[in-house]
């Protein structure tokens, strides 16, 4: 039964309160991989598509326009004779117009920076979800292969006392179909490990991970208070700065619309020449288009788009605050399960040292012993799973308030 004792050895020390916050990447390596994500680059391109389209605000629709005719035309007594007509116009942005056209362009900016800085959150978050579920399921199943180690050794020496006529053949298949169900779940959760390992590898590419997963340390309590933290989710979400700039930008282009109600004139010259030269002239043009049903519908639809757009901005307030509370609910109650799995899992150790005793002392029977270690087993398992989902928990709170990985 020696061979039992260095199992749970092993793992007492897997789960030791002593080990250090190391089961994290590389901070610069996370960094350079959440930029180098598609998503994270997609809304980049898009702050500089904002820029630009800033920039052809600020500067107008509005351009020159040449418009030119030369004919020669028949007349009696001169033949025919050379004419041309040409004008130069442009329109002129009413007051008032220009300003709002800026404004508007200028919350474009803002709104993509912010969604491109919510990008990277996004980005952060799923690395982290897909990092725990990894070092989770490596947990899981470091634990199933000592699982395997330690049953191989019972069979061995059960098998030698068989031989020796100091046990029965039927402990043995006790213990050989333990064995079996041990080898399975050792398989799947093998498994499950190579998947997210996969996943991670697929999302993202670019960030260098160990030969091994590491194991979950310790969950450690953030130096902030949740409640803290759960104030700067609010505070920092860049979600917020989005869908305030794009309100502040749907509210300009309505005043921009209703403005345009009245459209802009244009003016410019007119140089013409008729009769072969003998008459010609130059003078001022002015047209001016006459608005009708068409510009008061847009007017009354970019009133609507930011009437839209200020009831978005105050659902996405009421869904970052709902991320906050739910980001603070999942992490004390992750705490509070690992905490209870560390008593439960040494309550059963305690337990199948008493079982083993009995067992050799002869009031306790293999099966009971067996199921005892399959108890202490998934305590184990248990506890490992644990203290993955409470580590996931905090750094999901300590993400979405921008104190790891997420620049403020």
């Amino acid at each position: 039964m020696k061979a039992r004792v260095s199992l749970f050895a092993l793992l007492i020390g897997a789960a030791s309160p002593a080990l250090a916050q190391t089961a994290l990447p590389p901070e610069p390596a996370v960094h350079e991989a959440i930029a180098s994500h598609p998503l994270v680059q997609a809304a980049e391109a898009r702050v500089d598509a904002a820029r630009a389209e800033a920039r052809g605000l600020r500067s107008g629709n509005h351009e020159f326009n040449f418009q030119a005719t030369h004919m020669r035309r028949s007349v009696q007594g001169l033949g025919n004779v050379p004419e041309y007509d040409a004008t130069l116009t442009r329109a002129i942005r009413l007051p008032g117009k220009a300003g709002l056209d800026r404004k508007a362009g200028e919350f474009g900016v803002t709104a993509a920076q912010n969604m491109a800085e919510d990008a990277r959150h996004q980005a952060a978050t799923l690395l982290n979800d897909l990092w725990w579920d990894w070092l989770g399921a490596s947990a899981e199943a470091r634990v199933d292969a000592q699982g395997v180690v330690n049953y191989e050794a019972t069979l061995a020496a059960i098998a030698r006392r068989v031989e020796l006529r100091d046990m029965a053949p039927l402990e043995a298949d006790q213990t050989g179909a333990a064995l079996g169900d041990a080898r399975t779940l050792a398989a799947q959760s093998r498994g499950r490990a190579n998947l997210a390992l996969a996943r991670i590898k697929a999302r993202f590419p670019g960030l260098p991970l160990p030969d091994d997963a590491p194991e979950p340390p310790q969950p450690k309590l953030p130096a902030e208070s949740f409640e803290a933290m759960a104030a700067q989710v609010i505070e920092r979400s860049h979600e917020i700065g989005a869908a305030n700039a794009q309100s502040a930008r749907f509210a300009a282009l309505a005043d921009r619309a209703r403005k345009d109600r009245i459209a802009d004139p244009s003016f410019g010259v007119r140089l013409f020449s008729e009769q072969g030269g003998r008459e010609r002239g130059a003078g001022l043009v002015l047209s001016m288009p006459i608005g009708g049903g068409h510009r008061r519908a847009l007017a009354d639809q970019a009133e609507s788009e930011g009437q839209a757009a200020a009831a978005e901005l105050a659902a996405v307030r009421l869904d970052v605050q709902e991320m906050a509370s739910r980001d603070v609910t999942r992490a004390q109650s992750a705490m509070q399960a690992w905490q209870q799995s560390r008593e439960a899992l040494n309550a059963q150790m305690a337990a199948l040292s008493k079982t083993r005793r009995g067992h050799q002392l002869g009031a306790i029977d293999l099966a009971d012993v067996l199921q005892a270690e399959r108890l202490t087993h998934a305590a184990f398992r248990t506890e490992a799973l644990a203290r993955a989902e409470a580590n996931r928990a905090i750094n999901c709170m300590l993400i979405d308030s921008h104190n790891l990985w997420i620049a403020d």
